[in-house]
């Protein structure tokens, strides 16, 4: 069943490879700032996730922000999407259920942040635009080893302060690299802003994620830090959708021109001409995708899956410690990723 699902899904291998469901990692509420139930309040947060999450379905850059108020009683809130799925089901689809998850699991709380993989959700009493924020922060860092730790650091430090420097001057404040550890491993790397954000600040606040990578995460095959304004994150396997980032260059040079998207609309080839192309590039093609398939589930099942429901919070508040939650268990199965502290600020 297996190799007959593989072959099926040679022609689609992109979808194949980026699609999953939607990954949870870390949402904050503390309870130190809340509000009365039936209330203007509450009224103008369920104006402002109800605005959110019908934008989702409607902007072509993964983001918006919004001010809901009467009297006094505003709450700002914005989506950010991951980059690389800017207009997709997927963006919206993150959305929908980080607004979800804040009606659910802060439902008096006036200040929330949700992080999926694919997106962020924030809002608060207090107006956040246009301001570098740090925290809540968090890492997260692969278990396994660089067998080279001097090299791939060095490639890895690279890698993702060229994606830094894509996203600073990106519209969208997004950026990608891939560099060349060896003949046969890559960095990929990530780097985003929130879109409110100036090329300086944008600049200033990846910085900071990058500064933090050494101490939390260097000498693991993959890792990221996380602000609400900003996040970096690096693997060796392609986790980003391709046709969205720059072509493989090696580190620390910079990336060639981005690769163009697929041709759209059906081919004009003689159904004889492809039968004929198609089986020898099928077997191919499978066969790279099993030997790829079985190398990431390798690499992605050696991540650390003891964390816990809930993170260690360092010198948390206590108050923000009993809101603070981690990765589910049933997110860990499918990320197989951690998260190891939540940094106070």
């Amino acid at each position: 069943m297996t190799t007959l699902v593989l072959i099926f899904s040679i022609f689609t291998l992109p979808s194949f490879l980026t699609s999953t469901e939607a990954v949870f990692l870390l949402f904050v509420c503390p309870n130190t700032t809340t509000f009365t139930p039936n209330s203007t309040f509450q009224s103008n947060l369920n104006r402002l996730l109800l605005n959110l999450s019908s934008n989702a379905n409607r902007s072509s850059t993964g983001f918006y922000n919004v001010t809901v108020q009467t009297t006094n009683n505003a709450v700002y809130g914005l989506f950010l999407c991951r980059g690389d799925v800017v207009g997709t089901d997927v963006c919206k689809t993150c959305v929908a259920n980080a607004t979800a998850l804040a009606r659910q699991r802060c439902p008096v709380e006036k200040q929330v942040v949700i992080w999926y993989d694919d997106c962020m959700l924030r809002y608060s009493n207090e107006s956040f635009f246009s301001t570098v924020t740090d925290w809540p922060s968090f890492p997260m860092r692969n278990t396994v080893n660089a067998t080279d730790p001097t090299r791939f650091n060095q490639v890895v430090e690279a890698s993702v302060n060229q994606a830094a420097s894509e996203a600073v001057g990106d519209a969208y404040k997004f950026g990608t690299n891939r560099a060349n550890v060896t003949g046969s491993i890559s960095v990929y790397s990530l780097a985003q802003c929130t879109q409110d954000l100036s090329a300086t600040d944008c600049n200033r606040c990846l910085q900071g994620t990058i500064g933090e990578l050494p101490s939390c995460c260097y000498g693991g095959i993959g890792g990221r830090f996380v602000y609400p304004s900003c996040n970096v994150r690096y693997e060796v396997y392609p986790f980003y959708a391709q046709n969205a980032t720059s072509a493989p260059a090696p580190a620390p040079g910079p990336p060639p021109p981005p690769l163009p998207p697929p041709p759209k609309g059906k081919s004009k080839t003689p159904t004889s001409t492809i039968v004929a192309i198609a089986v020898p590039i099928s077997l191919s093609v499978l066969l790279f995708v099993v030997g790829y398939c079985c190398k990431t589930r390798r690499a992605r099942k050696k991540y650390n899956q003891a964390a816990a429901d809930e993170p260690s919070v360092g010198n948390m508040s206590e108050a923000t410690l009993d809101s603070a939650q981690s990765i589910s268990k049933s997110s860990l199965s499918v990320y197989e990723g951690s998260i190891t502290e939540v940094y106070p600020r």
